[in-house]
């Protein structure tokens, strides 16, 4: 009788315990969904704990086997007759991580015992985590912050709280980068070498080059310019004015915010470094390119960085150099600038304009120089070479000769700035596409993009956006027709797909070339609209995990941020069943339309990002 009397109490027991589990988890699951927000960004939602958000330790060298069952990647958008259709969930990353950029994580090359070379700066390269060690979290917010400063006002300040590292402003105060006042972090607009202004550096600049005005614009014949070791981009924020885009580029170095900072004002912005493989961007893409005291070697490897700008500089395209090398104070100074004078007079550039610290060069119009120059280095390319090869391919000390059409041009052959935006570009040929077809793909993407306004229109003002990208941009019509909108865009091109990023850059536009199924190289929290057309179908065919996707776009993502999907209906279905997990919010569906360019089973589908903070960086805040 006493064993059955024990027996009933144990029953009893596990039943009462087993009632109060199914409690906590629905206390959880429903507390976990709730959200807060405010237009200044002040409140917050205490989600997570401090347990829940060592999710992703086996990327910190935890048990990669227990992590592992945590999270089960998905790539399939159609549902199998039985299969769980319950909504998915994501935990939250410990907050050191609120500034993760998966593949440029100076961890994962200590954990991975990678052997780099630090001399040509192969640790500042994308090294990507393998699955077993990525993290499968959401990246949370630093304490404290707010909803972003718009346009054109963030040109000059922003929030401190939401990048809080102030050490550049200590480090530069003497340059005038930036300034910490209060809870804003304030940017008078100088640099290492402009001081008193990117203003009058660029007024400087454009009068060296006797440009009337002294418009650096130069009647729209300088759209796209590349500023190498950009500091927080104030040279390209002051060029925005004079309808110059500016890609600004910075490694993840040892001022290491400098492109976080750039991307918060609303400047376009990239990661990346001069190293050993090709910068991401298309031969002949920018007619200026800028280094002030950008502190590269120039003279490595036999010239090969100067080489890399030879490549991506259009026929008479600049290089502005600004180094105490141009002005030669002492005996090393003098060396390098005899050196780089003979390195760059061998590439056949010449030099332009020089005064005082500063000296322009300029690349030859045809490969004439390049035919009757004295044999030896730098050697032209082979002829099998792809200039236009970027994705992984590693740089050459050699010169890109220019194609028999462009010869022939003498140039470039580009409209004026802002009608290139919409002139078939020369080099449409190089795909097969004819000038009809291209103005069919602007036409129809001016229509899609007036129709997305439509679904967003009761959610945006004016200044709501500002940093745009394109995940898969084809030609850029996306891009172009928004021109009047008030934003730039990055511009993306599948690393396996149509090259086109040339025909981009051609419209006066700026991008970058990049696989979904890695991390982008940018920091959380950089971009306010995503615009993602049959990427996820994209990535299904390659066998990657569109729920790493998923969450590599909240992470890019800025709180209060859109997403427009154009997709087929699986997929959207596929999405719709993760909006709680990542805090987003459906805004709008529609069909794809009657356009005959596109898929009819297209749906498109917008969703916005909620501000939310977790409980510890609500405590730390207060």
């Amino acid at each position: 009788m006493r064993g059955r009397s024990n027996g009933g109490q144990k029953k009893r027991l596990i039943t009462l315990v087993c009632v109060v589990a199914i409690f906590l988890g629905f206390l959880y699951v429903y507390y976990g969904s709730i959200f807060g927000s405010s237009s200044n960004g002040a409140s917050a939602l205490e989600y997570g704990s401090k347990s829940l958000r060592k999710f992703g330790s086996s990327y910190l060298g935890g048990d990669d086997e227990a992590d592992g069952k945590q999270y089960e990647s998905s790539t399939k958008f159609g549902l199998e007759d039985g299969e769980d259709v319950t909504p998915k969930t994501f935990l939250v990353c410990d907050d050191r991580h609120s500034e993760l950029i998966p593949c440029l994580d100076r961890n994962i090359i200590y954990q991975m015992r990678l052997k780099l070379d630090l001399s040509v700066m192969e640790h500042y390269e994308r090294h990507c985590p393998p699955p077993e060690r990525r993290y499968n979290c959401l990246i949370p917010p630093p304490a404290g912050y707010k909803i972003p400063i718009k346009w054109p006002q963030s040109r000059d300040e922003v929030w401190k709280a939401n990048i809080p590292h102030t050490h550049l402003a200590h480090e530069k105060s003497d340059q005038n980068w930036m300034i910490v006042q209060g809870e804003k972090i304030v940017f008078p607009g100088g640099g290492t070498h402009f001081h008193y202004g990117a203003d009058k550096y660029i007024a400087l600049i454009a009068n060296m080059l006797n440009f009337s005005h002294n418009n650096l614009n130069n009647g729209g014949r300088i759209r796209t310019v590349l500023d190498v070791g950009c500091g927080v981009a104030s040279f390209g924020a002051y060029l925005l004015s004079s309808d110059i885009i500016t890609m600004s580029l910075a490694p993840n170095d040892v001022h290491q915010n400098q492109i976080q900072f750039a991307l918060e004002r609303g400047i376009p912005a990239y990661l990346g470094v001069l190293g050993t493989k090709r910068l991401p961007y298309p031969s002949r893409s920018f007619e200026l390119a800028h280094c002030s005291r950008c502190r590269i070697d120039w003279l490595q490897r036999d010239g090969i960085l100067l080489l890399e700008l030879d490549r991506l500089l259009r026929p008479g395209g600049y290089f502005a150099y600004s180094s105490p090398e141009a002005y030669a104070q002492d005996e090393e100074d003098l060396r390098i600038w005899r050196e780089m004078s003979t390195l760059v007079g061998r590439m056949c550039w010449r030099i332009a304009a020089k005064r005082n610290q500063t000296v322009i060069w300029q690349k030859p119009l045809t490969n004439d120089c390049y035919m009757e120059r004295e044999p030896g280095n730098p050697p032209l390319c082979r002829s099998d070479d792809d200039p236009d090869s970027v994705w992984g391919v590693p740089m050459e000390a050699c010169i890109t000769p220019y194609s028999d059409h462009d010869q022939k041009a003498k140039g470039s052959g580009l409209a004026s700035w802002p009608a290139r935006l919409t002139s078939p570009p020369p080099r449409l040929a190089d795909f097969g596409y004819s000038n009809e077809m291209f103005e069919k793909d602007t036409e129809t993407w001016r229509r899609q993009v007036e129709s997305y306004w439509n679904l967003l229109s009761p959610k945006i003002e004016a200044d709501t956006l500002r940093n745009v990208m394109d995940m898969k941009a084809n030609l850029g019509s996306f891009a172009a027709a928004l021109k009047d909108k008030n934003v730039w865009v990055m511009n993306v091109i599948p690393e396996d797909g149509p090259n086109t990023l040339k025909l981009i850059y051609d419209r006066g536009l700026i991008g970058t070339t990049h696989s979904w199924c890695e991390a982008f190289s940018t920091y959380p929290r950089t971009y306010d609209l995503l615009h993602a057309w049959t990427v996820f179908s994209d990535i299904e065919k390659k066998g990657c995990s569109a729920e790493d996707l998923l969450l590599e776009m909240d992470r890019i993502l800025r709180p209060n941020g859109f997403i427009i999907v154009r997709d087929k209906r699986p997929v959207i279905d596929f999405i719709r069943k993760y909006l709680s997990a990542l805090h987003w919010e459906a805004v709008a569906t529609a069909g794809s339309g009657s356009d005959s360019e596109h898929e009819g089973d297209e749906v498109v589908f917008i969703v916005q990002k909620k501000l939310w903070l977790t409980s510890e960086s609500v405590r730390d805040s207060e």
